[in-house]
């Protein structure tokens, strides 16, 4: 197993580690290339989703070390949630000599000082889960994206809420033939967020299902968020809220925290809805708490990434990593349900 060390800075954290990367498809540069160096920020290491994605990239870099001799160094920064943070740790990977720097961007819109950076000093980036501007990853033919299209969660959950709206029985509570619903979003102007949100309603809407908005908070992606801004909600509404949307699954189990601490029975819950597939989203899945959840395929994008750096840092080649339009690697997300939440929880 791979020793992992952590240190931490004010707002950053770091994890420091050796492993070994698979060379097994390229023997010629595992001969070649003798070690490397991965730098990586994200927006926020208390992330549900980003912490998990994490430790499977650290999983499969162990893998690899079974399968090769290049040693791999992995230095693993907390933004905190600033950008201007964010930018300062790229600086220093820069400065420590990284070959490859893997970014989960804090502000999408605002890529430009490390897109310099890197541009600069001629090391690739890969940036993952929160997805930059086309026009911005168009900058320079060696910035990447590993990730999931937004649109395609937001259609998934309005699915499932659609389902379970029509099949619950008791799920229109006041029997008015519309679903009143309440939003959980990400953050205030984030592209994901807005996505999810308006996609999810829509493919309600489509399913022929009418809809009323009864009310919609902005928690941060933030369990704890969630929960303060759900129990406002049901202060609000009360028993009147058939459906909560949360545009991920910290959000939606927040939700839930906030229904265990009201007055309401467990009979007057609305239906809840995340996206993501945590451990702890599933898990509330499979004791009836969650309607269902969108699961974020963390293992395939941990997978992409490693298999990207690998191959940028060995010059071995792109060609057989399939790149959507030479930059992109897309997962598909996935409906899970009650019937088939195990099959993803032994994942």
């Amino acid at each position: 197993m791979r020793d992992t060390k952590y240190r931490f800075f004010g707002t950053c954290a770091v994890f420091a580690g050796t492993v070994l990367l698979s060379g097994c498809r390229f023997p010629n540069q595992a001969d070649e290339v003798k070690s490397m160096k991965i730098g990586v920020t994200v927006y926020d290491q208390y992330d549900t989703f980003v912490s998990q994605l994490m430790e499977e990239f650290n999983t499969y870099a162990t893998q690899k070390e079974e399968e090769t001799g290049v040693a791999i160094n992995i230095e693993v920064y907390n933004a905190s949630e600033s950008q201007a943070t964010q930018n300062n740790q790229v600086e220093t990977m820069v400065q420590d000599g990284c070959d490859i720097i893997c970014v989960n961007l804090v502000d999408r819109t605002d890529p430009a000082t490390i897109i310099d950076l890197a541009e600069k000093n001629n090391i690739p980036v890969i940036f993952f889960n929160r997805e930059l501007v086309e026009e911005d990853l168009e900058r320079w033919d060696r910035l990447y994206y590993v990730g999931a299209k937004a649109f395609e969660s937001g259609v998934m959950e309005g699915e499932i809420a659609a389902e379970q709206f029509l099949k619950q029985p008791g799920a229109d509570k006041n029997g008015d033939g519309v679903c009143q619903y309440v939003v959980l979003e990400g953050e205030a102007g984030h592209q994901d967020a807005i996505v999810r949100t308006e996609y999810s309603v829509n493919t309600i809407v489509s399913s022929g299902i009418e809809v009323e908005k009864l009310g919609y908070a902005i928690a941060n992606w933030n369990r704890a968020q969630a929960q303060t801004q759900m129990t406002q909600l049901i202060s609000q509404n009360g028993t009147k809220i058939e459906l909560v949307l949360a545009n991920n699954d910290d959000m939606a189990l927040g939700a839930i925290d906030a229904l265990k601490a009201s007055e309401l029975s467990r009979d007057e819950w609305p239906i809840v809805v995340g996206i993501d597939g945590t451990d702890v989203g599933l898990e509330a899945v499979k004791n009836g708490e969650m309607a269902g959840t969108v699961y974020n395929d963390k293992e395939g994008q941990a997978e992409g990434m490693l298999e990207l750096a690998f191959d940028l840092a060995t010059n071995a080649g792109l060609d057989d990593l399939d790149l959507e339009n030479g930059k992109y690697i897309r997962l598909p997300h996935a409906k899970v349900g009650p019937e088939d939440v195990d099959s993803y929880l032994e994942k």
